[in-house]
């Protein structure tokens, strides 16, 4: 096959170019990949890896960035060293005195080539006078031995963009720059993004004043913003600003984003003065809806505290509308629970917040898609959607239909395991398999007999489950859960100093479990027993006020089932009498695909498989 023809010249004339060279930014040149370098990512939220890469037209190279969006591409193979596409989109920033590109989107024409030409740098602007630079047609460069390798690993500072690419002329607007490509160091741009999600006002009141504010998420193909706007502003634009529409915005101010008030993936945020400038687009048809990278809700196991991710699912249970009080303002705020399901088996508990939980009162069990939303671990894995996080009901994608199908065909009658359940609720104690211990081994270990705190893991059955004291009244308030008080009609709760009209029940497990080797006794809190039941503690409670042999068949189904437990051995006293409880960290129900996958790898690894 013979190699694909290279835009000659191309790469001076991007390393010498102006902001006025409307040509060359809106042409397509055909270059060559020479290396390719991931650079992980600088922290914050950001989670995503970027790639730096250089490319060719035969007589030079020029380092380049791909846009996030185009990561993939590398990842899975699809473009790899010496390979040849035409560059369809892109931009320039300057750093450091060099052209840096950043290629926004691309088309593979020979992805296995061999190396093109000898090509080698550029002269830094500036000096001299610049290599030559042909403008005329493309022509086809013979292929050549390789070049000296150049080296890529210098992590660029803040970018200071020089001219990126225009979309169509339109009538006294400049040129529209692509989202990713904003920083602090350029002055006169103009984007074009759709409004992803927007935020009720907040107000404010400290030493330094009163104040409001309100926040949205601005989304093109190359990426995400936030943008915040405070008091004068907040009157002027909240009412236009529409969730969902397309806008052109400048003027606004760029900063450094505060990544502990926002979710969104991108070093730098926007401020809205009263100056900005924003005009609603009424051509939306090349600015992408939402975008999704979503994660099961099994996968949630995976993902650190405080990250944010996407996820769908089905909306199993809606909560009763209640609030807290924020110790910080004093004030009420309105919150919602959501138990969410999806085709991995797995449940999780969506805490809504604000007007979101207010007005969300839908009861047919509809599909239903978070972006942004937070991962806590409040008594294992939650999610919490945020001011900046957003929802969508029943949204039109294949994730959706696909869930929509299962669960009004099996879904429904199925049962799920908690996610939270399967998530460490105190000490970060893990279960081992590797390190399992028979009961006899622990008691005989003396475990938890010092002053230290000692863990194990341990798979034992479930042998008798106290039917006595099995729940408490607990404060349904977030981040609470003490035991309430009646008071009539109402339920006190002296931490929160107020009243509720009911409690939010909660489990206080005590178990006998026995394996091969012996007997103990177990200690587990709520989420204990909601694997253990399947129920939440309030189900259990309204099962035992009405049908006592339906409560006492419950209790007797738990006998006989074995689980895999993490475990804390701790030395308490108790009449005088000094004894050891063992707590229940993390209940994980047995996995038998799990189980049999670990004992085939001892059996690979042992002398038997030589």
């Amino acid at each position: 096959m013979s190699p694909a023809q290279l835009t000659t010249g191309i790469c001076a004339r991007l390393n010498n170019s102006e902001n006025d060279d409307d040509d060359l930014f809106n042409s397509q040149p055909t270059i060559q990949f020479l290396s390719f370098k991931r650079v992980p990512p600088s922290g914050g939220t950001s989670t995503m890896d970027r790639y730096r890469v250089i490319v060719s037209d035969g007589e030079h190279f020029l380092q380049s960035m791909l846009a996030t969006q185009l990561n993939h591409l590398v990842e899975e193979e699809q473009i790899v060293k010496h390979s040849i596409a035409v560059i369809e989109k892109f931009t320039c920033n300057l750093v450091q005195g060099k052209k840096l590109l950043i290629i926004l989107a691309l088309r593979v024409v020979q992805k296995d080539a061999e190396k093109i030409g000898s090509p080698g740098p550029l002269q830094p602007r500036g000096g001299g006078s610049g290599p030559s630079v042909d403008t005329q047609a493309p022509t086809p460069v013979a292929a050549a031995s390789p070049a000296p390798s150049t080296s890529a690993n210098t992590t660029a500072p803040p970018p200071q963009p020089t001219r990126p690419p225009t979309q169509g002329s339109r009538s006294g607007r400049a040129a529209v720059y692509p989202i990713e490509s904003l920083s602090p160091y350029q002055n006169h741009w103009t984007i074009k993004a759709r409004v992803t999600s927007k935020s009720d006002i907040r107000t404010w009141s400290n030493q330094r004043g009163e104040g409001k504010l309100f926040n949205i998420t601005l989304m093109d193909e190359s990426g995400e913003i936030r943008a915040t706007a405070f008091n004068a502003a907040v009157d002027e634009f909240y009412d236009r600003i529409q969730e969902g529409k397309v806008y052109y915005i400048s003027k606004a101010k760029v900063n450094l984003a505060k990544k502990k008030f926002s979710t969104v993936s991108n070093e730098y945020e926007l401020t809205l003065e009263r100056s900005t400038d924003v005009e609603e687009c009424p051509d939306a048809s090349d600015v992408p809806t939402v975008k999704f990278n979503f994660v099961t809700i099994a996968g949630l196991q995976e993902m650190p505290k405080d990250s944010v991710c996407d996820i769908i699912g089905v909306v199993k249970e809606v909560g009763e509308l209640s609030s807290i009080t924020s110790k910080a303002t004093n004030k009420e705020i309105p919150k919602r629970e959501l138990t969410v399901v999806d085709d991995t088996e797995f449940s999780v508990r969506v805490t809504l917040w604000g007007k979101q939980a207010e007005q969300f009162n839908v009861t047919d069990q509809p599909v239903i898609a978070f972006k942004g939303a937070k991962v806590g671990d409040f008594q294992g894995r939650s999610l919490s959607i945020m001011s900046s996080s957003s929802l969508i009901l029943n949204p039109d994608i294949p994730e959706a239909h696909r869930l929509r199908g299962w669960y009004d065909a099996i879904g429904a009658g199925q049962t799920y395991q908690s996610h939270t359940s399967s998530m460490p609720t105190g000490g970060g104690v893990n279960f081992d398999r590797a390190e399992i211990r028979s009961l006899s081994e622990v008691k005989g270990s003396d475990l938890g007999m010092s002053d230290k705190v000692d863990t194990f893991s341990s798979r034992a059955t479930i042998m008798h489950v106290k039917g006595d004291n099995l729940t408490y009244p607990a404060c349904p308030a977030q981040g609470c859960g003490k035991k309430v008080v009646q008071m009539g009609d109402s339920w006190r709760c002296e931490k929160c100093d107020k009243s509720y009209p009911k409690p939010e029940h909660r489990y206080m497990v005590s178990m006998a479990v026995a394996d091969y080797s012996g007997q103990a006794w177990f200690q587990g809190f709520n989420e204990v027993g909601r694997v253990v039941f399947g129920k939440s503690a309030d189900e259990l409670v309204e099962i035992r006020d009405r049908d006592d042999a339906q409560y006492n068949q419950l209790l007797d189904s738990t006998i006989g089932t074995t689980y895999n437990f993490a475990c804390r051995a701790r030395q308490d006293n108790y009449n005088d009498q000094v004894r050891v409880r063992y707590a229940i960290s993390r209940i994980l129900p047995l996995n038998y695909r799990e189980e049999a996958s670990y004992l085939s790898n001892l059996l690979l690894r042992s002398e038997w498989s030589r």
